[in-house]
Protein backbone atom coordinates (compact mmCIF):
# COMPACT_ATOMS: atom_id res chain seq x y z
CA UNK A 1 0.00 0.00 0.00
CA UNK A 2 1.34 3.11 -1.15
CA UNK A 3 1.84 6.27 1.28
CA UNK A 4 1.38 9.60 0.13
CA UNK A 5 3.71 12.19 1.17
CA UNK A 6 1.54 14.58 3.28
CA UNK A 7 1.45 18.28 1.98
CA UNK A 8 3.14 20.69 4.20
CA UNK A 9 1.38 23.20 6.22
CA UNK A 10 1.67 26.55 5.59
CA UNK A 11 0.92 29.22 8.09
CA UNK A 12 -2.28 31.01 7.76
CA UNK A 13 -1.74 34.77 6.79
CA UNK A 14 -1.96 37.42 9.34
CA UNK A 15 -4.67 39.78 8.80
CA UNK A 16 -2.94 43.16 7.29
CA UNK A 17 -1.96 45.84 9.99
CA UNK A 18 -4.90 48.76 9.52
CA UNK A 19 -2.45 51.19 11.22
CA UNK A 20 -5.12 54.21 11.21
CA UNK A 21 -8.16 52.05 11.64
CA UNK A 22 -6.22 50.22 14.66
CA UNK A 23 -5.37 53.73 16.33
CA UNK A 24 -9.29 54.95 15.82
CA UNK A 25 -10.54 51.65 18.03
CA UNK A 26 -7.51 52.09 20.89
CA UNK A 27 -8.35 55.61 21.17
CA UNK A 28 -11.97 55.17 21.81
CA UNK A 29 -10.62 52.57 24.16
CA UNK A 30 -8.30 54.85 25.94
CA UNK A 31 -11.03 57.70 26.20
CA UNK A 32 -13.56 54.81 27.62
CA UNK A 33 -10.60 53.95 30.06
CA UNK A 34 -10.18 57.68 30.86
CA UNK A 35 -14.30 57.84 31.74
CA UNK A 36 -13.73 55.46 34.35
CA UNK A 37 -10.75 57.00 35.85
CA UNK A 38 -12.84 59.27 37.72
CA UNK A 39 -9.74 60.97 39.56
CA UNK A 40 -7.75 61.84 36.52
CA UNK A 41 -10.66 63.02 34.24
CA UNK A 42 -11.34 65.20 37.24
CA UNK A 43 -7.99 66.11 37.81
CA UNK A 44 -7.58 67.21 34.28
CA UNK A 45 -11.38 68.98 33.74
CA UNK A 46 -11.43 70.87 37.30
CA UNK A 47 -8.14 71.38 38.56
CA UNK A 48 -7.23 73.95 35.55
CA UNK A 49 -10.39 75.81 36.65
CA UNK A 50 -9.62 75.33 40.05
CA UNK A 51 -5.92 77.29 39.62
CA UNK A 52 -7.51 79.65 37.77
CA UNK A 53 -10.19 80.99 39.92
CA UNK A 54 -7.32 80.64 42.56
CA UNK A 55 -5.20 83.13 40.92
CA UNK A 56 -7.80 85.17 39.61
CA UNK A 57 -9.41 85.79 43.13
CA UNK A 58 -7.02 85.57 45.85
CA UNK A 59 -3.48 86.54 43.86
CA UNK A 60 -4.94 88.91 41.39
CA UNK A 61 -5.30 92.09 43.02
CA UNK A 62 -2.04 91.95 43.93
CA UNK A 63 -0.86 91.55 40.92
CA UNK A 64 -0.09 94.21 38.42
CA UNK A 65 -0.07 92.86 34.94
CA UNK A 66 -0.79 96.16 33.20
CA UNK A 67 -4.36 94.95 32.63
CA UNK A 68 -7.25 93.16 34.00
CA UNK A 69 -5.67 89.76 35.60
CA UNK A 70 -8.12 87.13 34.33
CA UNK A 71 -7.25 88.21 30.98
CA UNK A 72 -3.20 88.20 31.32
CA UNK A 73 -4.00 84.65 33.38
CA UNK A 74 -6.35 82.77 30.80
CA UNK A 75 -3.78 81.96 28.00
CA UNK A 76 -1.07 80.32 31.05
CA UNK A 77 -4.00 78.53 32.50
CA UNK A 78 -4.80 76.86 29.13
CA UNK A 79 -1.27 75.70 28.57
CA UNK A 80 -1.51 74.55 32.30
CA UNK A 81 -4.73 72.41 31.54
CA UNK A 82 -2.45 70.94 28.09
CA UNK A 83 -0.13 69.51 30.19
CA UNK A 84 -2.64 68.02 32.65
CA UNK A 85 -4.04 66.46 30.18
CA UNK A 86 -1.16 65.29 28.08
CA UNK A 87 0.67 63.96 31.56
CA UNK A 88 -2.36 61.35 31.77
CA UNK A 89 -0.60 59.64 28.56
CA UNK A 90 2.18 58.67 30.31
CA UNK A 91 0.19 56.77 32.95
CA UNK A 92 -2.14 55.16 30.68
CA UNK A 93 0.49 54.02 28.58
CA UNK A 94 2.47 52.40 31.56
CA UNK A 95 -0.15 50.52 32.47
CA UNK A 96 -0.53 48.84 29.44
CA UNK A 97 2.79 47.79 29.14
CA UNK A 98 2.89 46.44 32.99
CA UNK A 99 -0.19 44.52 32.84
CA UNK A 100 -0.02 42.42 29.52
CA UNK A 101 -2.48 44.31 27.39
CA UNK A 102 0.55 45.13 24.61
CA UNK A 103 0.89 40.94 24.39
CA UNK A 104 -2.22 40.69 23.52
CA UNK A 105 -2.58 43.32 21.04
CA UNK A 106 0.06 42.41 19.09
CA UNK A 107 -0.85 38.58 18.86
CA UNK A 108 -3.97 40.36 16.61
CA UNK A 109 -0.83 42.74 14.60
CA UNK A 110 -1.50 45.87 15.86
CA UNK A 111 1.38 48.20 16.05
CA UNK A 112 3.24 49.54 18.45
CA UNK A 113 2.56 52.86 16.15
CA UNK A 114 -1.57 52.32 16.65
CA UNK A 115 -1.68 51.33 20.33
CA UNK A 116 0.65 54.51 20.81
CA UNK A 117 -1.45 56.90 18.37
CA UNK A 118 -4.55 55.86 20.19
CA UNK A 119 -3.46 56.66 23.95
CA UNK A 120 -2.15 60.14 22.19
CA UNK A 121 -5.87 60.32 20.52
CA UNK A 122 -7.33 59.95 23.56
CA UNK A 123 -5.47 62.85 25.13
CA UNK A 124 -6.33 65.45 22.31
CA UNK A 125 -9.82 64.32 23.08
CA UNK A 126 -9.30 65.06 26.82
CA UNK A 127 -7.76 68.63 26.27
CA UNK A 128 -10.59 69.53 23.99
CA UNK A 129 -13.06 69.20 26.68
CA UNK A 130 -10.64 70.35 29.31
CA UNK A 131 -9.82 73.62 27.33
CA UNK A 132 -13.63 74.19 26.37
CA UNK A 133 -14.09 73.66 30.32
CA UNK A 134 -11.82 76.32 30.90
CA UNK A 135 -13.10 78.76 27.93
CA UNK A 136 -16.64 78.57 29.44
CA UNK A 137 -15.80 79.31 33.15
CA UNK A 138 -13.24 82.05 31.81
CA UNK A 139 -15.81 83.66 29.51
CA UNK A 140 -18.21 84.16 32.87
CA UNK A 141 -15.40 85.61 34.99
CA UNK A 142 -15.00 88.68 32.75
CA UNK A 143 -12.62 86.45 30.31
CA UNK A 144 -12.87 88.98 26.44
CA UNK A 145 -10.80 87.99 23.88
CA UNK A 146 -10.45 90.33 20.69
CA UNK A 147 -9.28 87.65 18.07
CA UNK A 148 -10.70 87.77 14.94
CA UNK A 149 -11.28 84.79 12.87
CA UNK A 150 -7.87 83.64 11.58
CA UNK A 151 -6.14 84.31 15.14
CA UNK A 152 -8.69 81.95 16.62
CA UNK A 153 -8.05 79.19 13.76
CA UNK A 154 -3.68 80.37 14.85
CA UNK A 155 -4.28 79.94 18.29
CA UNK A 156 -6.42 76.86 17.98
CA UNK A 157 -3.58 75.28 16.12
CA UNK A 158 -0.76 76.06 18.70
CA UNK A 159 -2.33 75.09 21.26
CA UNK A 160 -2.89 71.40 19.76
CA UNK A 161 0.61 71.29 18.16
CA UNK A 162 1.74 71.92 22.10
CA UNK A 163 -0.92 69.27 23.13
CA UNK A 164 0.16 66.63 20.51
CA UNK A 165 3.86 67.17 21.36
CA UNK A 166 3.04 66.61 24.95
CA UNK A 167 1.54 63.96 24.33
CA UNK A 168 3.81 61.96 22.76
CA UNK A 169 6.62 63.01 25.16
CA UNK A 170 3.87 61.82 27.69
CA UNK A 171 3.69 58.16 25.61
CA UNK A 172 7.70 57.82 25.75
CA UNK A 173 7.89 58.59 29.47
CA UNK A 174 5.37 55.86 30.22
CA UNK A 175 7.61 53.20 28.03
CA UNK A 176 10.08 54.38 29.89
CA UNK A 177 8.95 54.19 33.49
CA UNK A 178 8.64 50.86 35.23
CA UNK A 179 5.09 51.40 36.88
CA UNK A 180 2.20 53.56 36.51
CA UNK A 181 3.49 55.52 39.45
CA UNK A 182 6.21 56.81 38.31
CA UNK A 183 4.85 57.44 35.47
CA UNK A 184 2.20 59.51 37.16
CA UNK A 185 5.45 61.37 38.49
CA UNK A 186 5.83 63.30 35.28
CA UNK A 187 2.92 64.89 36.39
CA UNK A 188 4.46 66.93 38.48
CA UNK A 189 7.40 68.36 35.41
CA UNK A 190 4.67 69.17 33.86
CA UNK A 191 3.23 71.37 36.34
CA UNK A 192 6.55 72.91 37.01
CA UNK A 193 6.49 74.18 33.34
CA UNK A 194 3.95 76.97 33.73
CA UNK A 195 5.38 78.53 36.55
CA UNK A 196 8.93 79.99 36.03
CA UNK A 197 7.57 81.78 32.75
CA UNK A 198 4.82 84.40 32.24
CA UNK A 199 2.12 82.17 32.52
CA UNK A 200 0.78 84.06 36.21
CA UNK A 201 3.39 86.80 36.27
CA UNK A 202 5.31 88.92 33.76
CA UNK A 203 9.02 87.52 33.75
CA UNK A 204 10.18 90.86 34.23
CA UNK A 205 9.20 90.70 38.28
CA UNK A 206 11.52 87.14 38.78
CA UNK A 207 14.90 87.10 39.95
CA UNK A 208 17.16 87.89 37.86
CA UNK A 209 19.00 84.36 37.36
CA UNK A 210 15.45 83.33 36.55
CA UNK A 211 15.22 84.71 33.65
CA UNK A 212 16.86 82.50 31.27
CA UNK A 213 14.87 79.97 31.46
CA UNK A 214 11.69 81.87 32.43
CA UNK A 215 12.30 83.26 28.58
CA UNK A 216 13.57 80.47 27.25
CA UNK A 217 11.51 77.49 27.13
CA UNK A 218 8.56 75.88 25.24
CA UNK A 219 5.74 76.93 27.52
CA UNK A 220 6.74 80.51 27.54
CA UNK A 221 6.40 80.92 23.97
CA UNK A 222 3.13 79.18 23.69
CA UNK A 223 1.60 81.29 26.38
CA UNK A 224 3.21 84.48 24.57
CA UNK A 225 2.06 83.61 21.55
CA UNK A 226 -1.63 82.82 22.41
CA UNK A 227 -2.00 86.18 24.62
CA UNK A 228 -0.82 88.03 21.72
CA UNK A 229 -3.17 86.23 18.82
CA UNK A 230 -6.31 86.16 21.30
CA UNK A 231 -5.82 89.34 22.97
CA UNK A 232 -4.97 91.13 19.76
CA UNK A 233 -1.66 92.09 21.16
CA UNK A 234 1.63 92.04 19.27
CA UNK A 235 3.63 89.05 20.29
CA UNK A 236 6.83 89.23 17.83
CA UNK A 237 7.92 85.91 16.87
CA UNK A 238 6.57 83.95 19.62
CA UNK A 239 4.15 81.94 17.32
CA UNK A 240 7.21 80.55 15.12
CA UNK A 241 9.24 79.46 18.15
CA UNK A 242 6.16 77.87 19.74
CA UNK A 243 5.66 76.16 16.56
CA UNK A 244 9.29 75.56 16.56
CA UNK A 245 9.33 74.10 20.12
CA UNK A 246 6.52 71.88 19.40
CA UNK A 247 7.81 70.20 16.28
CA UNK A 248 11.24 69.80 17.64
CA UNK A 249 9.68 68.25 21.42
CA UNK A 250 7.12 66.21 18.60
CA UNK A 251 10.09 64.76 16.20
CA UNK A 252 12.22 63.04 19.91
CA UNK A 253 9.32 62.08 21.30
CA UNK A 254 7.69 59.99 18.74
CA UNK A 255 11.57 58.83 18.03
CA UNK A 256 11.91 58.04 21.40
CA UNK A 257 8.72 56.43 22.01
CA UNK A 258 9.38 54.34 18.95
CA UNK A 259 12.91 53.07 20.31
CA UNK A 260 11.83 52.35 23.94
CA UNK A 261 8.51 50.76 22.54
CA UNK A 262 10.73 47.84 20.59
CA UNK A 263 12.90 47.72 23.41
CA UNK A 264 10.40 46.92 25.69
CA UNK A 265 8.37 44.37 23.71
CA UNK A 266 11.96 42.71 22.16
Amino acid sequence: MSETAAAPRTAAPRPPCRGPADALVLAARSARLSARTVDTLLTSLILPVMLMLLFVYLFGGAIDTGTDYVTYVVPGVLVLCAGFGAAGTAVGVSNDMTEGVVDRFRSLDVSGTSLLAGHVAASMARNTAATAVVFAVAFLIGFRPQAGGPAWVAAVGILAAYVLAFSWLSAAVGLLARSAEAANGFTFLVLFLPYPNSAFVPVETMPDWMHGFAENQPATHVIEALRGLLLDQPAGDAAWWALAWCAGLLAASVAAAALLFRHRTA
